[in-house]
Order: C-alpha cells, then sequence, then structure tokens
C-alpha cells in the first residue's frame, strides 16, 4: 500500500493538491500584503463572539488572543500575510515542504478556532495539508526537496560520523 501512494503516478495527485494548495495560500498573503492587511478589527469582533448567550468561539482562545495576539498586533499584521504566502511559495516550489504543510495547518487551525474556517475553504486546505503531512515522499516527489532533503541528510550523516571520531 504504501508504494502506491509513493509511487510516481499518486506524486503527481500530490503534488497537484499541493500546488492547488500553494496556489491558494500564495493568493491569500500576496493579496493582504498588497492591501495593507491590519487584523486588529477582526481580533477584536472574534473576542466579541466569545461573549453572549450563545458565544461561537471558545472563551480559552478569545482570552489567547485578548491576551496576546491584540497586543502584539503589529507582529501579527506582518506575520499572517508574509507567513500566508511563504507557505504558499514553498508549496508550490516543493521547498520546506513539510515546514509549509505544518505552518499551512496551524494557520488553517487557528483561522477556524476563530470562526472563519469551518464551513469554507479554510477546512479543505487543513484537511488536504494533514493529508499530505501523512502520505509520506510522495508530497515532495516533483518538488525541490526531492533534491534538497537527501542533500540535507547527506550533509548532516557527514557532520555526525565527524563528531563521532
Amino acid at each position: 500500500m504504501r508504494k502506491l501512494i509513493n509511487g510516481k503516478t499518486m506524486a503527481l495527485v500530490w503534488t497537484v493538491l499541493r500546488i492547488w494548495i500553494g496556489l491558494k495560500w500564495i493568493e491569500a498573503g500576496y493579496s493582504k500584503i498588497k492591501s495593507g492587511f491590519d487584523a486588529g478589527g477582526f481580533l477584536q469582533g472574534t473576542i466579541a463572539n466569545a461573549s453572549g448567550d450563545h458565544p461561537t468561539i471558545q472563551s480559552w482562545y478569545a482570552s489567547f488572543l485578548e491576551g496576546f495576539a491584540l497586543p502584539n498586533i503589529e507582529f501579527f499584521n506582518i506575520l499572517i500575510p508574509w507567513g500566508e504566502f511563504f507557505v504558499g511559495l514553498g508549496l508550490i516550489l516543493g521547498l520546506a515542504t513539510i515546514p509549509a504543510l505544518i505552518g499551512g495547518a496551524f494557520m488553517n487551525f487557528n483561522f477556524m478556532m476563530a470562526g472563519i474556517g469551518f464551513s469554507g475553504l479554510d477546512s479543505k486546505l487543513f484537511v488536504i495539508a494533514i493529508i499530505l503531512l501523512f502520505i509520506g515522499k510522495g508530497r515532495y516527489f516533483y518538488g525541490l526537496d526531492r533534491f534538497v532533503v537527501p542533500y540535507i541528510k547527506m550533509h548532516f550523516s557527514t557532520k555526525r560520523s565527524m563528531f563521532q571520531n
């Protein structure tokens, strides 16, 4: 079964999915960079949705947003659009694929916790990112990681053997 999942034919399917979600991420990041992204109003609205008779946001998540994200809004105004852009770039190129998938899944999770992704595109991107994380080498067979990962492994295994002697 592992050979089927990581074979060349399925690697093409995984590559199409990886590039598709990469395009979605790069598009989202670029539009935020271009428009001068400000998450302040969104965060305040999300925090407000955690109170009342029928809150749509978990109180612990609203506390995190209020205590950490809102006071550091300038950092998040840079982190979110550039994070989306670089996740997309990594996925499109197949370079640093695993960190890009983890970063994308983490952002999707936070968007869903903020109440914007359970029924939309974010939940689909989250599921695809998790699938791609667990399928193995097929996720980057047609990508730069196919060449970079073995080089890094060789480099670190050589360094490790130098320290052992």
